[in-house]
């Protein structure tokens, strides 16, 4: 591991200015940060350490029932709170999801929407990958079981957040400070397709830094859920995760939903034609369902991940259901 220093700015303009260098970069829990470090991924010169800055590390109630949550708020602060478990179902158990309870203790929200792929070909110091500026993606032809089956290419990696799911499916937004001035951009906005820039997996700028995620109240008579696959119930990043909001009116006839996949694109990966099919409708099984196909309509999976499609159907047809207050199976 290449030697570095640590640094302790004052506030957060300090910080926004620090990190604008050539070769500085964030340390919040440093959970990604270290892996990255051990595997010669990233060389720092100056590690900018976040952890002091003030207001950063609140979850706050706002009048009209949305949340403001700073980026540097536990996993485990979130997954606990009672506002967030009692308005933001799917919200808290997909930050109860993440890792492991000692890990949950340290990670930071703005961490696990930040941290970078678990590729293996980007994560293996030897390999020289598309994201790492080499000139293919090793996935295509290679080891794919946990790549991308929706929007991939030319990188197949998929995103890793257990947060942004479900964050997504809220309609949340992010506020970032730089030495420029502060923004505020719509998470679904805020990550990007490796099409793009396949050496970036989000839109943030040189000095900039995530101050909080502001997520509106949730709208009346709507019910979240969170459901995630892991080969091991244990410690493991999801096979497939799914968050839903369905709000149904005085029928039972769903008015709004919002259904978004994570680990199956490489950004969090909304699905409208989902949405679309049910709205209008009552939800029972078979609408959800229908709405599950149609979710992974467009999946092209690769050599070994086929098996994702039928999981990632069964956990979207399921989190409707039970958004809805629907039984899971047919009656």
């Amino acid at each position: 591991m290449k030697r570095f220093a640590v640094i302790a700015p004052a506030d957060l303009a300090g910080a926004s200015r620090e990190l604008a260098k050539p070769d500085h970069a964030a340390l919040a829990g440093g959970v990604d940060l270290l892996d990255l470090l051990k595997q010669n991924i990233v060389a720092p010169t100056t590690l900018v350490n976040l952890k002091g800055l003030k207001g950063l590390d609140a979850i706050e109630v706002e009048a009209d029932g949305g949340l403001k949550i700073g980026a540097l708020v536990k996993l485990n602060a979130l997954a606990t709170h009672p506002i967030v478990r009692a308005k933001y179902a799917a919200l808290a158990d997909s930050a109860n999801e993440a890792a492991t309870p000692q890990i949950r203790n340290l990670a930071t929200v703005g961490g696990n929407l930040l941290q970078r792929p678990r590729c293996w070909y980007f994560r293996h110091p030897d390999v020289q990958c598309l994201k790492k500026g080499g000139d293919r993606c090793y996935a295509v032809g290679g080891l794919n079981r946990y790549h991308a089956i929706l929007g991939g290419g030319p990188s197949f990696i998929v995103h890793p957040s257990n947060l942004a799911p479900a964050l997504i499916a809220f309609g949340a937004s992010v506020k970032l400070a730089s030495p420029a001035g502060a923004r505020s951009i719509e998470l679904e906005q805020f990550f990007a397709l490796p099409k793009i820039d396949p050496s970036r997996e989000n839109v943030l700028q040189a000095g900039e830094v995530i101050t909080e995620i502001v997520v509106p109240a949730p709208p009346a008579d709507s019910r979240s859920a969170y459901l995630e696959a892991r080969e091991k119930q244990s410690f493991d990043w999801p096979l497939v995760s799914v968050a839903a909001i369905v709000t149904l009116d005085h029928r039972r006839v769903a008015r709004a939903a919002r259904i978004v996949m994570g680990a199956v694109a490489p950004i969090p990966w909304r699905t409208p034609q989902a949405e679309q099919l049910i709205v209008g409708s009552r939800v029972n099984y078979e609408l959800a369902s229908g709405a599950a196909d149609a979710a992974l309509a467009g999946a092209r999976p690769l050599a070994d991940n086929g098996y994702k499609v039928p999981i990632a159907k069964a956990l979207v047809r399921r989190a409707i259901l039970r958004a809805a207050g629907v039984a899971e199976e047919p009656t």
